[in-house]
């Protein structure tokens, strides 16, 4: 395909980022250069300033022709995210987005996370081709991961009462139809899982949605391999790990509660986030329950490497879950829970599902004893990364959306 120029619209882009979602925005920026693509990000530091009680942390580099676009104003901007949360639209940084999406030229305008940036009525800009990524489950949830009332994934619709509840304001766009009147000006919205298609259209969603998984860019997949200093981590004790944000909503309360039942190696917990302190609090009286922090990308190579197998006990739907990858990269299983698109990932070999918290503990204890059985796992894994979530793979498939949609060759 020729050379294009796209534009990525998101509001999180590393280093001002959270969750999964800005991370592939980055990979997917940085895999489109190294094509030899011209790509644009915009995207909004106000939100994560206004969210974070942290600095941006890591490095992140890029391209040469990758040209960034961040919008920061200030108090100013904190006051325009409560109202585009509120209106749907954007109101103080309509100008600089009218200007960029439109005065720009672009070829393809790739809509990510878009709830603080603009909401809905961003889907309006531009005059190119465009797509739009469905991340989470914000279009249809107020709440954007379907977790209801704070203690269950949602069954069933009380989105009013459900957003009092968790202390936010009603959206006022939701109650207008702005939302339809706004996604038909999408040309292609992409779902990185066939579980986002379900449920995103058993909410009422009208548009189809196109099936386009996450990928693992080779280039970390490179950087993963095993180096001569790289060294046996947590003393040569054998562990599990978990990588992710410490909320509610992804369950490390599980595994602490497994982890006073099973013994027979360690729980290393890598990551932070607001509910951090009961963790900890939860892990009192387990020495061989350890909180690591933050760390970078060479360090979490190393750990889940060498790791009996990767934890995600998310409690809520997830509609991907970026460590299947990079625990499968590394030919490191994944033990999931049956929820959402997660045991999806692992179908096609590469991890163990589990439905209740004994399950759990007998996936963890069958691979503890069974090293064979782990790296017959590991292999399935790195076998399914390398078939179904590739970055050649991933660009192929999106060329051929590209190539479909405007005509690009």
């Amino acid at each position: 395909m020729r050379p294009l120029k796209i534009c990525m619209v998101t509001t999180f882009y590393p280093p001002a980022n959270f969750g999964g979602d800005g991370i592939f925005v980055y990979r997917l920026t940085n895999a489109l250069a190294r094509y030899g693509h011209e790509v644009h990000v915009v995207h909004d530091v106000d939100a994560f300033h206004l969210l974070s009680n942290r600095p941006p942390q890591h490095n992140f580099p890029h391209p040469p022709n990758v040209v960034l676009h961040p919008l920061e104003y200030g108090k100013r901007g904190e006051i325009d995210l409560l109202m585009v949360h509120q209106l749907g639209r954007p109101l103080l940084k309509h100008a600089a987005l009218q200007e960029l999406l439109t005065g720009e030229q672009f070829d393809v305008i790739h809509f990510h996370n878009i709830s603080l940036l603009g909401g809905p009525g961003i889907l309006r800009y531009g005059d190119a081709l465009k797509l739009c990524t469905l991340h989470e489950c914000w279009f249809v949830c107020p709440m954007h991961v379907l977790w209801r009332f704070d203690r269950e994934p949602c069954t069933r619709r009380t989105c009013l009462a459900c957003t009092l509840h968790g202390r936010r304001p009603p959206q006022l766009w939701r109650y207008t139809g702005q939302r339809d009147r706004d996604i038909a000006q999408v040309d292609a919205f992409i779902g990185p899982s066939h579980f986002v298609e379900e449920i995103y259209h058993r909410h009422g969603f009208p548009a189809p949605i196109h099936y386009l998984p996450y990928f693992f860019p080779d280039v970390e997949a490179e950087a993963h391999g095993e180096t001569a200093q790289e060294t046996t981590p947590n003393d040569g004790r054998p562990y599990f790990i978990f990588v992710g944000r410490l909320e509610k909503i992804k369950g490390v309360q599980v595994l602490i509660e497994a982890f006073r039942h099973f013994q027979q190696a360690d729980l290393l917990i890598a990551g932070a986030g607001a509910y951090e302190p009961e963790l900890r609090a939860m892990a009192q009286g387990l020495p061989h329950v350890r909180f690591l922090g933050l760390l970078d990308h060479a360090r979490l190579r190393a750990l889940y490497r060498h790791a009996i197998a990767t934890l995600i006990p998310s409690l809520c739907y997830e509609t991907f879950g970026w460590p299947t990858l990079e625990s499968f990269a590394v030919s490191t299983p994944v033990i999931v829970p049956d929820r959402g698109a997660l045991p999806e990932i692992v179908r096609s070999g590469g991890g163990l599902v589990y439905t209740n918290t004994v399950e759990l503990i007998e996936a963890m204890a069958t691979l503890q004893r069974s090293p064979a059985r782990r790296d017959t796992l590991g292999a399935d894994g790195y076998a399914s990364y390398r078939t179904h979530y590739s970055e050649e793979s991933h660009l192929a498939q999106y060329h051929r959306l590209l190539g479909e949609l405007g005509g690009f060759n």
